[in-house]
């Protein structure tokens, strides 16, 4: 079998890792190559790295950062955020990124992720799944937990989540591996920052439908969270930042309290 990974993320604004809730009233959290050297040391299986503003702000992701991080750790990591293009992608990966994130420019231009998975291969292009749920009148979200025989939709949103489309967030997620993508970056914008679990329902509904790894992102806020992602969400890694940037637990905390409970991580 294989092991689950635990990875730390560190959104980026303005040079900054930062945290917020549900996208906004964000909280400095410190130095981002100072933190990948932190959880490097703690056992992370990967990081992943979001410039949380560049698509909103029209502007190039943050090559500078990832080359500095590429020289300090030893493990692999994932950078996102503005990334338009096959060209984009390759200076990522040339600044010693070991996979690129994409998200709206995939959800807008779709071959963009068939061109990067035929260019340098699936198994670096990851797509990030950034989905809301759609309310209803006669359904309580106030809970995120199992929800089997709910009929829930899920939309796309883009732009940092500052955007809504239509899209499908089920159907874009099929989408987008049946096109090349190697992992799926699932967050839930309602658990994101919130500390109250992760959407296990929209995470299982993917799992189930896609043939490659998920990644849980949103709402991490005890071992009891991340232990029902991994097993109801059948997500591959759970992503967490609070915890980990306010040093309420370390990565070797989180992986001995889920070995603990019979799920396989490497310790």
């Amino acid at each position: 079998m294989l092991a689950k990974r635990v990875i730390p993320c560190l959104d980026v604004k303005d040079g900054r890792v930062v945290k917020g809730v549900q996208y906004v009233d964000f909280r400095d959290a410190g130095d981002p190559v100072e933190a990948a050297r932190r959880y490097d040391e703690q056992g992370a299986d990967e990081l992943v790295f979001l410039d949380i503003t560049a698509s909103l702000e029209h502007r190039a992701t943050m090559i500078e950062i990832a080359a500095r991080v590429a020289e300090e750790i030893f493990i692999p990591f994932t950078v996102g955020g503005g990334v338009r293009s096959v060209e984009d992608i390759r200076q990522v990966l040339r600044a010693g990124a070991d996979k690129v994130s994409i998200m709206t420019a995939a959800v807008y231009e779709p071959d963009l992720i068939d061109e990067a998975a035929e260019r340098f291969g699936s198994q670096c292009i990851v797509v990030a799944v950034d989905a809301r749920r759609v309310p209803r009148d006669d359904r309580d979200d106030s809970s995120l937990g199992r929800a089997p025989d709910e009929d829930i939709e899920w939309r796309v949103h883009t732009h940092g989540g500052t955007r809504p489309t239509d899209v499908d967030a089920l159907g874009y997620a099929i989408e987008a591996t049946e096109r090349g993508a190697g992992e799926l970056l699932v967050t839930s914008m309602d658990a994101d920052g919130t500390r109250a679990g992760y959407d296990v329902e929209l995470l299982r509904r993917i799992s189930d439908n896609v043939g490659v790894p998920v990644i849980a992102s949103g709402g991490a806020g005890s071992i009891d969270h991340m232990y029902e992602a991994l097993e109801y969400g059948k997500a591959d890694a759970v992503l967490a930042a609070s915890i980990f940037h306010f040093q309420e637990m370390t990565v070797q905390d989180v992986k001995r309290a889920l070995a603990a409970r019979g799920v396989t991580v490497r310790l």
